[in-house]
């Protein structure tokens, strides 16, 4: 059968190599085009457009680049027309994939959705939209599908895949790996600030500013795989700063604290057992926008999940060196560890365990395969 699937960023683009590598497996005869990334061309198919050609960052982003945006649109459908899949498989990445899934089910395609849009974030009323829009949702949060049944939508929890992701991974040899990317044996403060260029440069800042007040630790950027060396560079400037490129798991598998930008690296974080400060600062625009349209209490996953606060949120004009110091200062006391190694454990247990990309992927083939029968 022919598959389509449409994600938008390197999360999206992990997500979606794991779900490949399901369907790969479900279906010997799959023949996959997506929209992606390195990691879901490695698995296989053909790759229409990486997702580093369509990264922009908030409301007043995207707005500037709208002419691209909706050009990126229009290219999208004429491409499914072409392909004409049995399925179109949407990963996150809501603002593109809604607008495909309204035109696509007008088109008669099948649509399903993995990795639900954060319609419990903001707007509610798209519910009913993605009612209409979208044959088949497969969520990966707990507290998900009680809010889709609020709207009479009958939606499938499959767990996370991210557990999937950690628990498949290589160990680590940490002596190797600290030699391989001259660490010294100094404890490491993983620095994760993000995926795009605009929230690295604002969250770099304040995170090295903390760097003199620290001096018996290692600071170690997580690179991005959508930004090369060069962008990180002129914030290289100690020599207890070091920078690793598109390994962030085996860094987190090594680390003993971590600030990390507001977004699902808050979630892998705290699922490699690494007590955390979260970090979150928008244009001054989008910002503004956000806070008037977004409902939540908290703002990473982690504290969604529990729904309380088991990390703390430095926001906007909260994140500056002070707190950060204070924050971070906490999370290397041990009293404070082990507490949140305690709830780290509770919430992978709310997370539903293994194989949320095998579940996935027999639920759309078997679908797909019912309605052809």
């Amino acid at each position: 059968m022919k598959y389509y699937i449409i994600s938008g960023e390197a999360s999206g683009d992990l997500h979606g190599s794991n779900l490949m590598k399901a369907l790969f497996k479900q279906d010997q005869q799959a023949n996959i085009r997506f929209w992606g990334g390195d990691l879901m061309q490695h698995v296989g198919g053909e790759m229409v457009m990486h997702y580093k050609e369509r990264q922009f960052m908030g409301f007043a982003e995207v707005i500037l680049n709208l002419r691209k945006v909706l050009g990126h649109i229009k290219f999208c459908k004429t491409d499914i027309e072409k392909f004409q899949p049995d399925v179109i498989i949407f990963i996150d990445n809501s603002g593109f994939n809604l607008r495909i899934a309204k035109w696509a089910k007008a088109q008669n395609f099948k649509t399903h959705y993995y990795i639900s849009p954060q319609v419990w974030a903001s707007r509610a009323s798209r519910v009913e939209k993605i009612k209409q829009h979208v044959d088949a949702m497969y969520c990966i949060l707990p507290f998900e599908k009680e809010f889709y049944q609020k709207y009479d939508y009958d939606v499938h929890f499959v767990g996370h895949p991210l557990i999937d992701a950690i628990a498949e991974r290589p160990p680590v040899d940490e002596q190797s790996f600290r030699k391989e990317h001259n660490l010294s044996n100094e404890s490491i403060i993983a620095l994760l600030p993000g995926s795009r260029k605009q929230e690295i440069t604002k969250m770099l800042g304040v995170m090295l500013s903390l760097v003199d007040d620290f001096k018996d630790y290692q600071f170690v950027i997580a690179g991005a795989p959508s930004q090369d060396f060069e962008f990180y560079k002129p914030f290289i400037k100690k020599k207890n700063i070091k920078f690793i490129s598109n390994k962030t798991y085996d860094l987190l598998s090594i680390s003993t604290a971590a600030l990390v930008t507001s977004g699902t690296a808050t979630l892998e974080t705290a699922l490699f057992k690494v007590p955390q400060v979260v970090c979150y600062k928008a244009n001054a625009i989008s910002y503004q926008i956000a806070k008037r349209i977004i409902t939540l209490k908290y703002i990473s996953l982690v504290n969604l999940i529990m729904d309380r606060e088991v990390v703390t949120e430095l926001i906007q004009g909260d994140l500056n060196k002070e707190q950060l110091k204070k924050e971070l200062t906490a999370i290397l006391d041990t009293n404070r560890r082990e507490e949140l190694f305690l709830d780290y454990y509770e919430l992978e247990k709310k997370l539903g365990g293994q194989g949320a990309s095998a579940k996935t992927a027999k639920l759309i083939y078997d679908s797909i395969r019912t309605k052809e029968d």
